[in-house]
């Protein structure tokens, strides 16, 4: 089986499986001056700064909900949402093994007192977020002939829509087209992909999914 926790990490350039001391954040980059242990060849910056990113995010949310079952449960849909992200740009996949245990953790955490809204904003969320990006989909197939967005994406809104409810999701789709309607000129407008290169769409999701996170009553009272 190929997933996070299988095969063990290895070097990309000679396949030396990795020890533990090799796989501590920053430390190890630092360590190894950048290179792998084994074959020398350089390591690149995206694994330091992905921890790091990870790193700053995890602080920022341990400050924005104090100590306490909450903050654990914002972790776990924080390092989801960064998975997320960087496989989405890398495979234009977002995984069911990701996505749907998301989905699930959400309506469970829902259930009780400690959660970020009440089961039946979540249980309306997690539908609503999945048909809203279902029903985007078809028709922009109907009208256009081929498929603007993956599955993936509409598992993953409607994960978004069972944490926080569906009062968020309009500030979530609205966020996540903003954004990415800004990447996408600056990339064009850069020569960085012609019009024809398909775009990821869940980092976007992911970031307005953070932003929820960590500014909700400021964002859906915009978006209202």
């Amino acid at each position: 089986p190929y997933n996070l926790l299988r095969p063990r990490s290895n070097c990309p350039q000679c396949q030396q499986q990795l020890s533990i001391a090799d796989n501590i954040p920053l430390l190890s980059y630092a360590l190894l001056r950048g290179r792998c242990r084994y074959c020398r060849h350089p390591i690149a910056a995206r694994y330091p700064l992905v921890e790091a990113c990870t790193g700053i995010l995890t602080a920022v949310v341990a400050w924005q909900f104090g100590w306490g079952w909450q903050m654990l449960t914002a972790w776990l849909f924080l390092w989801a949402l960064i998975a997320l992200t960087f496989i989405d740009l890398d495979t234009y996949l977002l995984p069911d093994s990701i996505t749907l245990p998301l989905l699930w953790l959400g309506l469970l955490i829902n259930l009780g007192s400690s959660g970020y809204t009440d089961l039946h904003s979540a249980v309306i969320g997690a539908a609503a977020g999945y048909l809203s990006l279902w029903s985007v989909y078809w028709l922009f197939k109907l009208i256009r002939g081929k498929e603007g967005m993956g599955y993936g994406d509409f598992k993953l809104c409607a994960a978004i829509g069972a944490w926080f409810g569906w009062q968020v999701l309009p500030a979530v789709i609205l966020l996540s087209s903003l954004i990415g309607a800004v990447v996408g000129i600056l990339l064009l407008v850069t020569n960085r992909q012609s019009s024809q290169t398909p775009i990821a769409f869940g980092p976007y999701l992911a970031l307005a999914g953070l932003a929820i996170l960590l500014w909700s009553d400021s964002l859906v009272m915009l978006a209202y």
